[in-house]
């Protein structure tokens, strides 16, 4: 195939030039490209070789414009902007979904609105359709933002289970309850009976569902729940330090933590250490998640593995078939105990 030149450059190949390699109509390359359907095998696959030998790039732009839809997706984390630094979580997490889109040729935008005002403002940019669904990260109990995107019509997937509207908004979450469940049945296992929790915020599905757990395990046993033994965290380094100076305050015979994230407990070894305890001799520390964070401690930290591959992957599969027109869908993952050093 000879290709047209303007200017001694070479110009991109069309849809045109696809259909002619292909030896079909333009209309089949068109149905190929949106999808495939009505399209026999043996014409998709003469079309995807045409498509890899002359190059062929789709325009976006011009495509929205007949299918209405802007070929992207937006990852919307709604925590303030530092978080999204200092939190490994969220890395992992953009990262693996980047990876799944890449698989369907969909860019993803990442969007941050730790505010109020950033949040009006992203959902107007939502709404008027510059992506075609939103992976949202972190949604608080309270925050209107969900519901607002679903009422408008705006396919959306939320990691971990939203509060309030369960039934209403696609999630994929890790089974926070049941991990918390084997963290706290490890501890009891070492002998550790004056177990010590810090909780992640309380208006978020991770800190509700980890609190219960360990509360529904202690109960099990037939350990008392000592309100003395719970502080409240954020998921920051910072939280978690104070959260476990409060506690060795408040029960200086505290024996074992169990610390809702494993950057929370990154702060907390470093207030046991500062108070001259020793880990795991003096007080066994587990974590949550199986983050990087949770290898860079001295000593390494026993946790709670979240599957993050499987969780991107999976908000990337119901998105997209929301996107297709598929109803909501919610998927729970099994998580699973990483016993290290701090035990």
């Amino acid at each position: 195939m000879t290709m047209q030149h303007t200017a001694g450059r070479r110009k991109p190949p069309t849809i045109h030039d696809v259909a002619r390699e292909a030896g079909v109509s333009r209309g089949t390359v068109s149905r190929v490209l949106n999808g495939g359907h009505y399209v026999s095998p043996a014409a998709q696959e003469a079309v995807n070789a045409a498509i890899r030998r002359t190059g062929y790039v789709v325009n976006r732009h011009a495509r929205s414009l007949i299918t209405g839809r802007s070929d992207s997706v937006g990852f919307l984390l709604t925590e303030p902007q530092e978080r999204f630094f200092e939190d490994p979580n969220f890395n992992v997490l953009l990262r693996g979904c980047t990876q799944a889109l890449a698989a369907h040729d969909i860019p993803l935008l990442l969007m941050i609105a730790g505010t109020e005002a950033e949040r009006r403002r992203i959902t107007r940019y939502i709404t008027a359709g510059h992506v075609d669904g939103v992976l949202l990260v972190s949604s608080h109990s309270g925050d209107p933002l969900a519901e607002r995107l679903r009422d408008a019509g705006v396919p959306l997937v939320a990691c971990g289970k939203p509060i309030g509207h369960t039934s209403k908004v696609s999630y994929v979450a890790a089974d926070d309850r049941d991990g918390a469940r084997d963290m706290v049945r490890h501890l009891l296992s070492l002998g550790r009976r004056r177990i010590g929790t810090i909780t992640g915020p309380l208006d978020t599905p991770g800190g509700v569902e980890r609190l219960a757990g360990y509360r529904e395990v202690l109960a099990e046993a037939g350990v008392p729940y000592d309100e003395r033994l719970v502080a409240t965290g954020d998921y920051s380094r910072a939280g978690g330090e104070a959260g476990a100076a409060g506690l060795l305050d408040r029960a200086p015979d505290l024996d074992a933590l169990f610390v809702a994230s494993d950057l929370m407990a990154q702060g907390a070894l470093t207030a046991l250490h500062r108070a001259g305890r020793r880990v795991p001799q003096d007080v066994a520390v587990g974590g949550f998640d199986d983050s990087p964070a949770a290898t860079s401690t001295d000593p390494a930290l026993t946790t709670i593995r979240q599957p993050w591959d499987r969780i991107s992957a999976e908000m990337v599969r119901v998105l997209l078939a929301q996107i297709g027109g598929e109803d909501p869908a919610a998927v729970i993952l099994p998580t699973e105990l990483v016993r290290r050093a701090s035990t």
